[in-house]
């Protein structure tokens, strides 16, 4: 096999300039005199002994087999760079700022535990968050846009690991003039006709509820879907209808029971699984299970009346 005599830089500097179509606008990203990089350039176009620029006085463009290398040179690069995060983790540990995405009917309700204690145990990680729906979540992980993904369980994907962190119970909540008010539990049957309010249909938590009133014969409300669970919450005090509501939810926001009221329901385990997700290829996998492991321990730590660590 013919020894390879271009480096990791030369193709950086191809893709650079591949996207600007421009020696000047390339040399000027990358900080460099514009004839040192063309001779980078033609320098790598004779270890490939194939042509991938045209240049005129109009500038440059791409040859057909240089639009090709495109995507190649994007693989090694990507691959290089993956072999340098993976030996910086195994030199040094988990460092920098790793972009963290959270389902907003779970972050809200667990991070102000979590975060601070990642932040004492890992000293150099910092967490960039942002929330969105579940879907939009592992749409974006896939894609790049997060680094790790805390949400309820979705379907399984081979490009994406999955570790569950606890099992959530859901509880139905009334307000305090339903007939139901001074009951601790109901049985099933009791649910049959009863209104109950649920999130947006783009949340990942309608489907569960839809398929529970499916299950026990209530009437979903599709007129009054909540935008949020303090929406929905806010929906059930007016007497618009009954909810289930996570736990964590009802133990951080329904203090007083006075207002709403809280219904078991007899036979019944109702729940939804969490998980901390990310890409299959990553380089800080070992650090993500190791810090499944870690948020495992605090939640249990932290919210063991009102969920089950798995």
């Amino acid at each position: 096999m013919k020894e390879l005599n271009f480096s990791l830089r030369q193709l950086r500097y191809f893709l650079v300039t591949a996207r600007h179509r421009s020696l000047r606008q390339a040399a000027l990203e990358l900080g460099i005199a514009q004839p040192s990089l063309s001779a980078q350039l033609k320098a790598l176009e004779s270890a490939l002994e194939i042509q991938l620029l045209e240049r005129s006085r109009g500038g440059i463009a791409l040859t057909p087999v240089g639009r090709t290398m495109v995507a190649e040179a994007k693989v090694a690069v990507g691959a290089a760079e993956t072999m340098h995060e993976a030996a910086q983790l195994a030199a040094h540990g988990p460092t920098g700022t790793f972009r963290f995405g959270v389902a907003p009917s779970l972050g809200p309700y667990i991070l102000p535990w979590i975060l601070p204690q990642i932040r004492d145990r890992y000293h150099g990680v910092k967490f960039f968050v942002r929330e969105a729906v579940s879907s939009a979540l592992v749409e974006g992980l896939k894609g790049g846009s997060y680094d790790l993904i805390l949400t309820p369980k979705p379907p399984e994907d081979p490009a994406l690991v999955m570790m569950p962190i606890m099992r959530e119970p859901v509880d139905l909540v009334i307000y305090k003039s339903h007939p139901f008010a001074k009951l601790e539990s109901i049985k099933p049957a009791q649910l049959a006709g009863m209104d109950i309010l649920t999130l947006e249909e783009h949340h990942l938590f309608f489907n569960q509820v839809e398929k529970l009133c499916k299950r026990f014969k209530a009437r979903l409300l599709r007129d009054f879907e909540g935008t949020s669970l303090d929406a929905i919450r806010q929906m059930v005090y007016m007497e618009v209808g009954a909810a289930f509501l996570p736990a964590l939810y009802i133990r951080s926001e329904i203090r007083d029971r006075d207002e709403l009221h809280v219904l078991r329901i007899q036979g019944e385990s109702i729940y939804r699984v969490h998980a901390l997700m990310w890409r299959a290829t990553s380089p800080f996998r070992g650090f993500y299970r190791e810090l499944t492991a870690f948020v495992r321990e605090v939640s249990q730590e932290q919210f063991s009346d009102a969920v089950t660590v798995q």
